[in-house]
């Protein structure tokens, strides 16, 4: 059986391409659950003109990720909080609350999207890196200073 691809699929295709599959596979798993098309003329059209749209749209993402790239690229953040001998922190600084600060400064940012491998948990400068699109990425500069 012949089916045109709608999503990537592991170890079977990606979204758009014509596959050959067991008929079983794709009659009982694959066209209902929307993850692939009969492969007629009519569906690769359709096919054809979803790819077109996709491609559109990821462009477009990308340009806005990298205007905000270059309006992100000389902000540093300031957190002031309570330490303790060794300049331990009290508490930490989480992805949260670097999307929380963003946030108030006019940067719609989801924390999701904030590469911070662990809470800061120590005074200084940190560079923190953005994910805003799989092929763009800003860093900003996040300050830990002493109350």
């Amino acid at each position: 059986m012949e089916l045109i691809l709608r999503k990537d699929i592991t170890d079977l295709g990606r979204a758009g391409d014509v596959v050959k599959v067991k008929s079983g596979y794709g009659r009982n798993y694959l066209i209902p659950h929307g993850l692939a098309f009969p492969a007629t003329a009519g569906n690769k059209r359709r096919v054809d003109a979803e790819t077109k749209h996709r491609a559109t749209k990821l462009a477009i993402q990308k340009a806005d990720a990298e205007e905000l790239t270059s309006r992100l690229a000389d902000l540093s953040l300031t957190f002031t909080v309570k330490a303790g001998e060794g300049d331990k922190l009290f508490g930490s600084v989480s992805s949260a609350d670097i999307a929380a600060m963003l946030g108030e400064r006019g940067f719609s940012i989801d924390k999701r999207s904030i590469e911070l491998d662990h809470p800061l948990r120590e005074l200084g400068s940190f560079k923190v890196g953005i994910r805003l699109h799989p092929e763009v990425r800003a860093e900003i500069r996040v300050w830990i200073v002493k109350e």
